[in-house]
């Protein structure tokens, strides 16, 4: 089975973001995990290029801008409100996917919630988890399948991560 040369870069580009979210959901720095979240964003918003995903590009690239403004303490309620606008406006513009293509809109007016309202590491890896549950069915759909299990073992360490800060006790059973 010969994939295209584009589904093949992507998927490669896609594993290089993959180590960033990772490492995101690991920490429990709420500005390290909000850097990882950004380079994460931006790697994949390249990557989303080699799958003709119009909406990711775009997603990605509010994503990337937005938690840069986390990760600098600049996100006010405005600038929270602007990004869920632009999101949604240029999302639907773009999307070229029907309802998979909605997808990232949803997940970006998520995260972009959750940057503003949530300040705790513990509340913040549970958005992260919702938001890499919603990105491994569009990852699926888009055939980025290295994003799809890179987001499925996110998930999964962000909730080995989070059970350690709610039960700390289990870390020295």
């Amino acid at each position: 089975m010969d994939l295209p040369l584009n589904i093949v870069v992507g998927n490669v580009i896609s594993l290089i973001a993959g180590i960033f979210i990772i490492l995101s959901m690991w920490v429990n720095d709420e500005k390290k995990a909000y850097k990882y979240q950004f380079l994460n964003a931006f790697i994949l918003m390249i990557s989303s290029v080699f799958f003709l995903s119009w909406t990711g590009v775009t997603t990605m690239a509010i994503a990337a801008s937005r938690n840069a403004m986390v990760y600098k303490d600049k996100l006010t309620i405005n600038w929270t409100i602007f990004f869920i606008i632009i999101s949604v406006v240029l999302g639907v513009l773009v999307n070229t996917m029907g309802i998979i293509g909605l997808l990232p809109i949803i997940a970006i007016v998520q995260i972009t919630l959750c940057n503003y309202y949530l300040k705790s590491i513990k509340a913040i890896k549970t958005g992260f988890i919702v938001n890499s549950a919603i990105y491994v069915v569009y990852f699926l759909a888009i055939f980025d399948i290295s994003s799809a299990v890179i987001e499925s073992i996110t998930a999964i360490i962000g909730l080995i991560s989070l059970t350690m800060l709610v039960f700390p006790d289990l870390k020295k059973s």
